[in-house]
């Protein structure tokens, strides 16, 4: 699984690894703590994912880590919150966008790929509280590392906290309206690959899965 990753990935984890060496070394403790928080928490898809039996593509496995990696490292120790204004907003647009694809892919599994076992609207709809169901929890999250831990994750407080959710809701329509277009046949360069490309990897839980033709369907949808 680990060798599966890219060297982006890879290099991610090492710098992780050497500044919470680097923290441990000169006793800074909180330091430490964010580091190997942020270690723990971009390693853990790789090990649920070996637990599942699925196998998570390179693509994937690279937005979570860089997500992770970039909201609590880059973010909180190198100040890119407060040094670049819209690198809040990119983060959780980023990630919201990541888990709706996450959680059609889930919702699209547990149908075994067969696009007409419920209305797209349904699973476009479920992306979309799976990706809001995340940024909620992320945001409980921010609130209980300030409360416990004394830090500023939410820095404006419910202001921040709203501006978040926000972003994280357009987000989470884009990407279910990606699953949707997907459903329905119509291509989006980019995105859909990677959903192909988690399909191609796990084709057990795919099995009612069926190429359509994207030209059939959208003269169906005309008529």
């Amino acid at each position: 699984m680990f060798s599966d990753q890219t060297w982006l990935t890879k290099l991610i984890w090492a710098a992780l690894l050497i500044a919470a060496a680097d923290a441990l070394w000169n006793g800074q403790l909180s330091l430490l703590f964010i580091a190997l928080a942020t270690l723990s928490l971009s390693l853990a898809p790789v090990f649920v994912a070996r637990w599942a039996r699925i196998h998570v593509p390179a693509t994937f496995m690279l937005a979570v880590v860089a997500f992770v990696g970039g909201t609590l490292f880059l973010g909180e120790v190198y100040g890119f919150y407060v040094r670049f204004w819209w690198w809040d907003i990119l983060m959780h647009f980023g990630s919201a966008m990541g888990f709706g694809l996450i959680g059609f892919v889930i919702v699209f599994m547990l149908f075994q790929g067969d696009r007409f076992a419920a209305p797209h609207w349904v699973l476009a709809f479920f992306a979309f509280c799976f990706a809001m169901m995340i940024g909620a929890i992320w945001e409980i999250f921010e609130f209980a590392m300030d409360q416990i831990f004394g830090m500023n994750m939410q820095k404006s407080g419910l202001v921040d906290t709203m501006t978040d959710l926000i972003v994280d809701m357009i987000g989470a329509l884009i990407a279910s309206l990606a699953g949707w277009l997907y459903l329905k046949g119509i291509s989006a360069p980019g995105v859909h690959r990677l959903i192909d490309e988690f399909i191609e990897r796990n084709p057990r839980y795919f099995k009612r899965f069926k190429q359509i033709d994207v030209t059939r369907v959208r003269r169906d949808d005309a008529d």
